[in-house]
């Protein structure tokens, strides 16, 4: 009998008994309905509240974060601009490609990386290009590019005897072994 009455439900006796087991009761309900409602409203359909507090919307209309106020709400990639970076701000670069054509031109061929042979190219080719015009307006811009001015003077000199016979590509450029510290991919640029 002791093992049985354990097992059921305990009966109200007193009014008191009564209202308790109804609130309790009451308290569970309240529970399950508040779960299911949760859960209803984070996967519906409508503007209410998800899990996560953001309001959720029947209209599909993407949302736009400003980053900041300096930069416009467009980053538009880099299509077609061809430039090659070499990891330095412009002014560097810039100084870079300049010691790098006028060492091509001093001692005809030079080691250097890849990316950094194949950007030289360019600038080796229009010097040769200056050299070859030879007219004085062609003579300042090379000046204002290379560092050495007895060589821009040789080059004026050599120039058109050399390369008269050719249009442009006045550079190679041989891919080598890789580096050997930071196993960059490294290259011979020379004039041809």
């Amino acid at each position: 009998d002791k093992a049985d009455s354990k097992a059921q439900v305990p009966k109200a006796n007193t009014t008191f008994d009564t209202i308790i087991l109804f609130l309790s009761t009451m308290k569970v309900t309240a529970v399950l309905c508040s779960i299911m409602v949760a859960g209803a409203s984070a996967f519906g359909v409508g503007s209410m509240i998800s899990f996560t507090g953001s309001s959720l919307s029947t209209d599909m209309q993407p949302t736009y974060v400003s980053r900041s106020s300096s930069r416009s709400e467009l980053s538009m990639m880099r299509h077609r601009k061809k430039v090659a970076k070499l990891g330095k701000p412009a002014d560097q670069r810039k100084a870079l490609l300049r010691a790098l054509t006028t060492e091509i031109i001093r001692h005809g061929r030079i080691k250097t990386t890849a990316v950094r042979a194949k950007a030289v190219r360019k600038h080796v080719d229009h010097m040769i290009e200056l050299g070859k015009r030879g007219d004085l307006h062609a003579r300042r811009q090379a000046l204002a590019w290379m560092y050495d001015k007895d060589l821009v003077h040789s080059l004026f000199e050599a120039a058109p005897d050399r390369y008269s016979d050719r249009n442009g590509g006045y550079t190679r450029v041989l891919r080598t072994m890789p580096r050997q510290g930071d196993n960059a991919k490294m290259a011979v640029i020379e004039l041809v």
